[in-house]
């Protein structure tokens, strides 16, 4: 392998979702109870083609069942389900077809407006489709009927899960089993968004007609507080507020509040819909523009040209008597309406400083 030189990029590692990790406990372990034998490495393939294989961390059978572990590797993804140990039981049942059960560590949906049905284990379509059709092949393979309660669990699960969104989502007891194309790709964006997407399917399917997308806890709180919003009306929009608005102009509510610090509606006020220090910057320029649009002098407007971040740049508008935050909102909230475009839905901006006070509101 070459080595990297000094500075240079290197590619970041992918890895794998916690439902292959599931698809590929679940071959082995089905494997093991039509002949006896662990596969391991296993291998399994995923809907766009890929076979990947997967080593057994944990085995073990009996009469009529049998088990198989993985341990989930997110690659260089920051995954918060990294080294956690995914295990399939199957068991053979008198019915025909595949059952899923949510074993120890593994959520199940309580809330309307998710993939799954209230009641059912948190493990979403694609995993069961993949599980389900290995099963099958199986099956054929070994002229057996391949009917079967396939039970997922998640040591440690439960405390994973509330690190996730999963607790505002309505699934309790543990963490869901995901994955659409059975690959982590290092520090996506697409599953951060797409749990912004069903907390507000969660929150339509309840009748909720006010959410709130903060970028931070402390604002998150602040908005909570100032509209008296109910838990299930918070989506954790986080720096993806292009990805909420998207989302509300085919899946609208009649009100969204938008909150956040100061330095991040300045971005959302310049026309930066991902918010993320490391994709957008505040423009100082344009603050010192917009405190001489509002009557400051020369000095006070070269004074935040040169500011070091945005809250001095704030706290020197303050101090010459600027309503910058009100004039941040105001712009927050034009860039927030074109986002958009006429949905039926009505915005409005909260500007929250660092205690949690609400300094500024448009809409």
């Amino acid at each position: 392998m070459r080595k990297t030189k000094p500075g240079e990029a290197t590619a970041l590692r992918r890895g794998w979702t916690t439902g292959a990790c599931a698809a590929a406990a679940t071959k082995a372990a089905f494997t093991a109870l039509l002949t006896g034998e662990f596969p391991d490495p296993v291998t399994i393939r995923l809907p766009r083609g890929e076979e990947p294989s997967f080593a057994l961390a944990l085995e073990g059978r009996g009469e009529g069942w049998a088990r198989a572990g993985v341990v989930k590797d997110s690659g260089d993804d920051p995954d918060v389900t990294h080294g956690a140990l995914i295990v399939s039981t199957v068991r053979r049942t008198g019915g025909g077809g595949v059952t899923f059960k949510a074993g120890d560590g593994v959520g199940t949906v309580t809330l309307p407006g998710l993939p799954i049905p209230p009641g059912e284990p948190a493990i979403n379509p694609v995993p069961r489709r993949m599980i389900s059709e290995i099963i099958a092949e199986l099956a054929e393979a070994h002229g057996d009927v391949g009917a079967l309660e396939v039970e997922i669990s998640v040591p440690g699960g439960a405390e994973l899960a509330t690190k996730t969104w999963n607790p505002r989502l309505g699934i309790v007891g543990g963490l869901s089993i995901l994955g659409t194309t059975g690959i982590v790709h290092p520090f996506s964006c697409s599953a951060w968004i797409a749990s912004i997407h069903r907390g507000i399917d969660v929150a339509r399917e309840a009748g909720i007609a006010h959410i709130a997308g903060a970028t931070g806890s402390t604002s998150e709180k602040a908005v909570q507080q100032h509209h008296g919003l109910p838990d299930l009306a918070l989506i954790d929009m986080g720096d993806f507020v292009g990805g909420m608005l998207k989302y509300l102009r085919s899946h609208p509510v009649a009100r969204v509040t938008v909150a956040g610090g100061f330095g991040k509606l300045t971005k959302m006020a310049q026309g930066a819909m991902d918010l993320h220090s490391g994709r957008s910057q505040v423009d100082f320029e344009w603050l010192a523009d917009r405190g001489r649009t509002l009557g400051a002098d020369t000095g006070t407007v070269d004074r935040i040209a040169k500011a070091n971040t945005a809250m001095q740049a704030l706290e020197i508008a303050d101090e010459a008597g600027i309503d910058l935050a009100g004039d941040v909102a105001k712009s927050a909230l034009e860039a927030g309406r074109n986002i958009l475009r006429g949905a039926d839905t009505t915005l409005d901006i909260l500007i929250v400083d660092r205690t949690g006070r609400v300094i500024a509101h448009a809409g």
